[in-house]
Parts: structure tokens; sequence; C-alpha cells
């Protein structure tokens, strides 16, 4: 079966993890979804993740979510930019989320990175999610 929205997919299931207080959840690999995790890992939002291989040809992400006293660190996600309905901002209209405490995961032509980081080096991009 293949998944028409693999990002929209494994945020869902970080969601989904959160919300009965999981460890860590497991979600099919990809360059895409690792490079959100990177953001993600050096925003402090996740603890990490490893890539585990299943079978020949076959690998998983296994993430490991984040809390804080009992809580988990990401308060919401959200998905900007979807297959039916793609959203681009320029530099100017990267606004900060949730007044700073948030980021905006881009996917920009310097590669995927959080709305800090591409105000800093002056690029604008596909906004892929919000998170905070």
């Amino acid at each position: 079966m293949t998944i028409s929205d693999p990002l929209g997919d494994m945020l869902a299931r970080l969601r989904n993890g959160m919300m009965v207080n999981k460890s860590s959840v497991m979600c099919p690999a990809s360059k895409l979804r690792e490079n959100v995790l990177d953001v993600l890992k050096d925003e402090g939002f996740i603890r990490g993740y490893t890539r585990k291989n299943i079978r020949k040809g076959i690998d998983e992400l296994e993430v490991e979510l984040k809390y804080f006293e009992g809580k988990p660190a990401i308060k919401e996600m959200k998905r900007i930019s979807k297959p039916g309905r793609r959203v681009y901002s320029n530099i100017e209209d990267l606004k900060p989320v949730f007044n700073g405490l948030g980021i905006a995961i881009v996917s920009s032509s310097k590669g995927i990175m959080s709305d800090k980081q591409a105000r800093e080096q002056k690029v604008g991009g596909e906004v892929l999610c919000t998170v905070f």
C-alpha cells in the first residue's frame, strides 16, 4: 500500500505516540523524513532517531520522543504544504511561529531547515509544517 503523504503520515505517528506517552515510535524511512527529524532534533523537540534495517531494502526509523515533566515537548504539529495544495513562502513572509517558541520547517534550495535558519541564510521555499 502506498502512502500519498509520507511526511503527514510521520507527523501523525509522532502526534499519536505522544498522546499515549510512548517512548518511541516507528515509521518507514526516507531521506525527507530523516531531514525533518534532523531539524526536530536540532531544535530540541525529539531526543533522536535511529535507522533500522527490517529486511533487505526495507528500513524504518525509530524516533525517540521527548517529554518534560510528563508532558510532550511538542504541543502541536500542523502540516502546511500538502500534496493537493503546495504552500511556498519567500523570506519576507516567513514569520516566527508562536511568537518564536515554535518553528516552521522549510524545504529550500539549500536543503530542509527551520524558519530561523532560512531567515539567516536569506532563502524561502516550501513550508512543510509548523511545530510548537
